[in-house]
């Protein structure tokens, strides 16, 4: 079966960074557009960043030019370089694929910025 598993969160201080990892099990993600998205205390689940398989990279506007997103594919893993962190970015962090009408998503990592 799929499994995304979602590490690297933890507590930050603003202007910081940290990178994320999403390993994944049961498929080869090398065909497959993957995601990053996040979700705040009592706020919706929102797209952070996506890859298509081809390398193409889109962001939300929130956070162009400080997120970067990227895959190894013989390593079945996506990335998320998170840099400049702000306290609003605050939340848990999910990778996700889409597999035709299905979607699969990981058990998500803490990602906290305090001073």
């Amino acid at each position: 079966q799929v499994q995304l598993v979602e590490s690297g969160g933890g507590l930050v201080q603003p202007g910081g960074s940290l990178r994320l990892s999403c390993v994944v099990s049961g498929i080869s993600i090398n065909i497959y557009a993957m995601s990053w998205h996040r979700q705040a205390p009592g706020k919706q689940r929102e797209l952070v960043a996506t890859i298509t398989s081809g390398g193409s990279t889109n962001y939300a506007d929130s956070v162009k030019g400080r997120f970067t997103i990227s895959r190894d594919n013989p390593k079945n893993t996506v990335y998320l370089q998170m840099n400049s962190l702000k306290p609003e970015d605050t939340a848990v962090y999910y990778c996700s694929v889409q597999i035709v009408l299905l979607s699969f998503w990981g058990q998500g990592t803490q990602v906290t910025v305090s001073s």
